[in-house]
């Protein structure tokens, strides 16, 4: 048991370790020449889990190696946000009072099991009851809400609501030279791992679950099969990685992502400023995966390639200084042993004014997302032969016209038939 432990700590601290040289500014500079901290968005991806799904030649393919099933969080990960939260308590203690208070954060989720309990772990660490709200003697814990809404109607964390504009373009991506190419080249990896895994590898993202599988195996400690040696971890490792770039890896592609969620990032530290946000939260908090993760850091241009790890965290601060002059930080938390690393977005230093933030960031902000997922159909964007238009409104209009004319004609047919039978109905007779 010591060594499954040892090993399963080993491989969460080399995980954590995989992005560190990206990234070139601590937390240890000098901020008190930024003033005073007044808002902070915080996103991170949730705990150690489970596979997702297995593989056809998995010698694991089994729910006996994971008893509370696949994609769940497990005790490791739980505890990873437990103590997350107790490190936000500890860096944010001067924003949020130590009494939980609805008024002071807002917790949302992406609805799915993981991210909800990773989401309530994290709020465990943050805000252990005190005083009156302690509710039992025997429980150090206390029920706050996380929000959330189905995949299918979220476009701003879950980023699964339909959109034909962003299918559209993602299908013009893969397809793309750049991604044939890119295929092309890794093609013998790809029918390698497909004959062996029983599964069709055929691009990045195909490669990733099957990679994410692999490391989770090997993380618990299970021995992996012969057949990995030669592509696993290094040459797996490195086109998985690369499949986090390819959801947003277009401008077009961000906006209609990630693109709700960073307008909302913006319009909150725009609210807090101009004092019109209600209620007046301090810190607004996202649970969900590395997916939102990357493409939030893709969006913003500053993700390294590099899959964001259990716990991963995006901190989006804004500082007000003595000149009433409000600024933005970044950080981004993917190590439990070194302080969170200063980002700088393109066009900005790492200390950022908020207009300025706002304004770089302008070309992934959709103005109407459902518009602008229709196709671009009513938008400048997309322009229609106006010949076309008239031609489907009076197509519409006749076919609306002969469905009317269908159903009376029947209704008369009927009246009819049932008229004329009246003249051949058998007359009782009085038999007495």
């Amino acid at each position: 048991m010591a060594n499954f432990l040892f090993s399963v700590a080993f491989g969460m601290i080399m995980l954590e370790r995989t992005s560190w040289y990206f990234f070139v500014s601590s937390l240890s500079e000098d901020t008190s020449s930024l003033g005073s901290l007044v808002f902070v968005s915080a996103l991170y991806r949730h705990g150690d889990r489970t596979p997702v799904s297995s593989y056809p030649t998995d010698p694991y393919n089994n729910l006996s190696y994971w008893p509370v099933g696949w994609g769940q969080l497990t005790n490791i990960g739980k505890n990873q946000h437990y103590e997350l939260g107790q490190w936000l308590r500890k860096r944010y203690s001067d924003v949020l009072p130590k009494m939980y208070s609805r008024e002071d954060i807002y917790v949302r989720s992406t609805d799915v099991d993981r991210t909800l309990m990773s989401a309530a772990s994290n709020l465990a660490g943050l805000y252990p009851p005190e005083g009156d709200q302690k509710w039992n003697k025997n429980i150090d814990w206390q029920p706050i809400p996380v929000h959330t809404v189905p995949e299918s109607m979220d476009e701003i964390l879950a980023g699964k609501r339909p959109c034909a504009s962003y299918d559209a373009e993602l299908l013009r991506v893969k397809t793309s030279p750049e991604m044939r190419r890119y295929n092309e080249e890794h093609a013998d990896l790809y029918r390698y791992t497909s004959e062996q895994s029983g599964s069709n590898i055929h691009d990045p993202e195909s490669l990733e679950f099957l990679c994410n599988t692999l490391f989770i195996e090997e993380l618990y400690n299970l021995t992996l099969p012969n057949w990995t040696k030669s592509v696993y971890p290094q040459k797996m490792m490195s086109v998985s990685s690369y499949s986090f770039t390819v959801p947003a890896k277009t401008r077009l592609l961000q906006r209609l992502k990630i693109g709700p969620l960073v307008r909302q990032v913006i319009r909150h530290m725009m609210e807090k400023r101009d004092g019109t946000m209600k209620p007046d939260y301090k810190m607004t908090m996202y649970s969900a995966h590395d997916t939102t993760v990357a493409n939030f850091l893709m969006a913003l241009g500053i993700f390294d390639e590099q899959s964001p790890p259990y716990r991963s965290l995006v901190l989006v601060e804004l500082w007000k200084n003595d000149q009433a002059e409000y600024q933005v930080k970044v950080l981004y938390r993917n190590s439990t042993t070194h302080d969170p690393y200063n980002l700088a977005i393109p066009g900005c230093a790492s200390v950022c004014p908020l207009e300025k933030f706002a304004d770089l960031l302008k070309p992934v902000i959709p103005v109407s997302w459902e518009k602008e997922c229709k196709m671009g159909i009513f938008s400048d964007d997309f322009t229609f032969n106006s010949l076309a238009i008239i031609a489907l409104m009076v197509s519409g209009v006749l076919a609306v016209l002969l469905l009317f004319s269908v159903v009376f004609g029947i209704a008369f047919w009927r009246k009819q038939k049932v008229s004329s039978n009246y003249y051949y109905h058998q007359l009782q007779q009085d038999v007495s």
